[in-house]
């Protein structure tokens, strides 16, 4: 019983700490810094030669950072792929060629 109370202590105090930060959050739609915002709107298309001033932070600004992303979700893929394969069971239960001939 006494694991059970700690461990309500534990979770309460958890939530309360994740409640108190989210009530710390810049309300949505209300950027901290808005003279960043205006500083993209204003060069975006000239530094880049993006229309879309999204496209041009994303793959422009950001590269390094979206190429990254691509490879952490390219090894995720591969190994989830890896992890479901399925596999032949004869060539996993025959002896190696050595043992054959003998």
């Amino acid at each position: 019983m006494k694991l059970r109370t700690v461990l309500s202590a534990v979770a309460v105090l958890l939530l309360a700490a994740f409640l108190a930060e989210m009530a710390g959050l810049v309300p949505f739609g209300d950027p901290p810094s808005p003279a960043m915002d205006e500083w993209f709107l204003a060069r975006a298309q000239e530094e880049t030669g993006a229309n879309n001033v999204v496209t041009s932070i994303v793959f422009d600004y950001r590269g390094f950072d979206t190429l990254g992303e691509a490879c952490v979700l390219f090894t995720a893929v591969l190994g989830v792929a890896l992890a479901l394969r399925k596999r032949d069971r004869q060539s996993e239960i025959a002896p190696p060629a050595d043992e054959e001939e003998a």
